[in-house]
């Protein structure tokens, strides 16, 4: 499949286990591949190294603090500078933590909006004038099934992925007229390392509430959100804007 033949893609969130499985599905589909994350990641050269050898893609490794907004701005258009301008952008990076809202601090609050909210605004910014230029781009944005408030725990990352849906179908309207396609993704529990590192020595409680409450009685895996994550970015989905997909096996 080479859907992707000669698109540029801008990829955050890369080296979680989501972000790698989007950066398989993009470079199998002949995306060039701009893979984001923390600059403390030294594991990054060697991860886009490897996405290049068994795709065949172009792939770079960027190491950047998505908390630093003006910071993350400049450098995503330095990329974009040097790129000719992104095709594709993919704001997939996200914070995480699972606790009663009263324990989280105004700044822990304002962090996670920071990275998975206003993090995806400063990177559309800067990605911008090379769509409008080419009168073509596609944006997703990793909204969540927290969001149908059936979840405790994650009051600042639910309120973030709501700005984030908002932004999503504000910007679909802003940009449509420059062939620019907004969408957002949300998917449910997929099996990750983030579960693991959240809910620790309850994941096997965990599990069984998810497949209890899930139509479908299986576990989502990172695959699954590529695919639909690939369908948003080809050409298969060029009529379609402003809209938010569920992945969630049925809630």
């Amino acid at each position: 499949m080479a859907a992707l033949s000669g698109k540029t893609a801008l990829l955050t969130g890369a080296l979680g286990t989501l972000g790698r499985a989007q950066a398989e599905a993009l470079g199998r589909a002949g995306a060039r591949l701009f893979l984001l994350d923390r600059p403390d990641r030294r594991d990054g050269p060697a991860f886009a190294e490897e996405i290049a050898r068994s795709t065949g893609a172009a792939a770079d490794y960027v190491g950047q603090d998505l908390g630093d907004l003006d910071g993350s701005e400049r450098a995503v258009r330095r990329l974009a500078d040097g790129a000719n301008g992104f095709d594709i952008l993919i704001n997939n990076a996200a914070l995480i933590v699972n606790r009663p809202f009263e324990d989280f601090s105004l700044a822990e609050y304002e962090e996670q909006v920071r990275v998975n909210s206003s993090a995806a605004f400063a990177l559309a910014r800067s990605c911008a004038p090379g769509m409008k230029a080419k009168r073509y781009g596609k944006i997703v944005n990793f909204c969540s099934v927290t969001l149908n408030g059936r979840w405790d725990g994650y009051v600042p990352y639910v309120a973030s992925k709501g700005a984030l849906l908002g932004l999503t179908k504000s910007l679909a309207r802003e940009m449509g007229a420059y062939g620019v396609r907004v969408n957002a993704v949300s998917p449910g529990a997929v099996v990750s390392e983030a579960e693991q590192r959240v809910f620790g020595e309850r994941l096997q409680q965990y599990n069984d509430w998810i497949l209890e409450n899930q139509c479908l009685k299986s576990r989502i895996q990172a695959r699954d959100v590529a695919e639909l994550v690939l369908f948003l970015v080809s050409p298969a989905s060029d009529m379609i804007t402003g809209q938010n997909f569920a992945i969630d096996g049925g809630w």
